[in-house]
């Protein structure tokens, strides 16, 4: 059983669905505008990073898009990390494990992938939070592009509203990607 820390409600995902940066479709784009470290949170988005040339930092993968699995050839491009992690974080939720994995990937100074059992989605939040100033996260935006949600004062603003806002123990869920 996963250690459930946070919990979507269904009255905070219209929330979600307004980016938290801009929204690109050219990847080269994105990047020149990336600060670093980078950390991916998305299969495709991803897949889309390491094409054009820059394996992120940390990404957050769970071989699905759109609810789909994603296509062989795109898993099998997701490759290239210094290290690999098998987390379990179930859909809607936010669990200790990948708060955790989350805050050592990007403690660690290698590449890490984590492959989630379950749903990578709202990792997006504590990645905002967890990130050094100056870091980029890059997420996907359903049938829009790949959104460049920079890690400064009034993101985590953002992000730390909506969590504490979630059901469960936001200040457990903060302190765990907290430095």
């Amino acid at each position: 059983m996963s250690d459930v820390v946070l919990e979507l409600p269904s009255d905070l995902r219209h929330e979600l669905k307004e980016p938290l940066g801009r929204i690109y479709t050219d990847t080269a784009a994105l990047l020149a505008d990336a600060g670093d470290p980078i950390i991916a949170v998305g299969d495709m988005v991803t897949y889309h990073l390491i094409e054009a040339g820059r394996v992120p930092d940390l990404a957050l993968v769970d071989e699905r898009t759109k609810r789909s699995a994603v296509d062989a050839d795109v898993s099998a491009a997701i490759d290239g990390f210094d290290r690999k992690r098998d987390v379990s974080n179930p859909a809607a939720t936010l669990t200790a494990e990948l708060l955790a994995a989350l805050r050592d990937g990007i403690d660690s100074g290698e590449t890490t992938l984590l492959d989630v059992d379950g749903e990578e989605d709202l990792a997006t939040l504590p990645a905002v939070l967890a990130a050094p100033a100056g870091a980029s996260v890059v997420y996907g935006q359903p049938d829009e592009g790949m959104v460049l949600a920079d890690c400064d004062a009034e993101a985590r603003d953002r992000v730390r509203s909506l969590l504490e806002r979630m059901d469960g123990d936001a200040e457990r869920a903060i302190a765990l990607v907290s430095e």
